[in-house]
């Protein structure tokens, strides 16, 4: 008897105060949302990679009704950053390590491209 696989989609946004992770079907209905801010009262710690690991075992909890072996996963940094940080790795390494077969990675990190203008006016700011 094989076991039938079942997808979902992980979103993870990441930056250096805090760690939101939501988790949808493949139509894109939210199944579950957790943030930082839900695990630990801190300020501080919101983004450390230990809260990321207890963010990723209430999102195994919450989706084991649905019966899910399998996950993509999409990334996120703040836009301007070089990338997600470490909490945001530590969800993904802790998802491989709860059982879940990790289809792909995506990082959505977003790129500025010119942006608003920036204060000073057209001679800079004088000194």
């Amino acid at each position: 008897m094989v076991k039938e696989e079942k997808a979902m989609i992980v979103y993870i946004y990441c930056t250096q105060n805090n760690t939101h992770v939501q988790v949808t079907d493949m139509a894109g209905n939210t199944i579950a949302r957790i943030t930082g801010g839900l695990i630990t009262k801190h300020d501080r710690l919101k983004a450390d990679p230990t809260v990321a690991m207890f963010i990723t075992k209430r999102i195994k909890e919450l989706i084991k009704d649905y019966e899910v072996n399998s996950l993509y996963v999409r990334i996120r940094g703040k836009t301007g950053e070089s990338g997600p940080t470490q909490a945001g790795n530590m969800v993904i390494k802790t998802l491989a390590k709860e059982g879940f077969n990790i289809l792909s990675i995506s990082n959505f990190t977003r790129v500025p491209r010119g942006g608003p203008k920036k204060k000073g006016g057209r001679r800079g700011r004088r000194v």
